[in-house]
């Protein structure tokens, strides 16, 4: 995806660009290949395939929701940044929080804030089980980008979604829905919207589902990963 491709599309999801979002992005690219020669950050370095594959999926959220009507966010499981620090540079009144188990990552994120000038990011080294425990009800929006199945996101995820707030979970294929029927029923959450979609130039699946947080959950939720992993909603 070629920058000039990268507006086009992003015009198409109603996203204005300017000169100053697309100096940031260039930045943020030079950095994830410098860092990258020294940490696992990512597999995909060629500059057309981050701009498709990392800048420009990170930003297909807006298929399904409104950033411009968000306060808060939460990436969980953030990684290099996305989709929460492209987000962020789009729509710079969100107050973001990154939470990510890697330190070194988190160190790079860090810098990228620095290097990029913005405001309003704090960065979470924590297990998000951990975060979890004394961050619930907390958030506008939460979103995960791949990570891990859905009925496990669902479980990390809900108890730091404000009530009537939105976990947005970015997906490859979609799903089949009997693996995440009883996640979504223990956590009184339902799925309002998935949105299947094939990203643009090289038609790789992408999927979307928009869940609602509908009420209060047990507040053991979510468990330590050994009990996710023995008994999985």
């Amino acid at each position: 995806m070629t920058e000039n491709e990268f507006i086009k599309y992003l015009d198409e999801l109603g996203i204005d660009v300017d000169d100053d979002k697309l100096n940031k992005l260039e930045k943020y690219y030079e950095m994830l290949i410098e860092y990258n020669k020294v940490m696992n950050l990512t597999g995909i370095t060629e500059k057309k395939q981050v701009y498709l594959k990392h800048f420009y999926d990170s930003l297909t959220i807006m298929k399904v929701i409104d950033l411009n009507t968000c306060d808060t966010l939460c990436d969980i499981g953030t990684g290099a940044g996305f989709p929460g620090m492209v987000i962020k540079i789009f729509y710079p009144h969100i107050k973001l929080t990154l939470v990510d188990s890697l330190n070194k990552r988190i160190k790079f994120l860090n810098d990228v804030i620095h290097n990029l000038g913005l405001k309003d990011i704090e960065t979470i080294h924590s297990r998000i089980e951990d975060y979890a425990h004394n961050n619930k009800n907390k958030f506008d929006i939460v979103t995960a980008r791949a990570v891990a199945p859905l009925n496990i996101l669902l479980e990390y995820a809900i108890p730091i979604t404000k009530i009537n707030a939105y976990f947005i979970a970015l997906k490859g294929k979609s799903e089949e829905s009997n693996i995440y029927k009883n996640a979504l029923k223990v956590l009184n959450s339902e799925i309002i919207e998935i949105n299947h979609f094939k990203l643009p130039i090289e038609d790789s699946d992408r999927t979307i589902y928009k869940i609602v947080k509908k009420g209060k959950i047990n507040n053991k939720y979510p468990r330590n990963p050994s009990e996710i992993k023995k008994n999985m909603l």
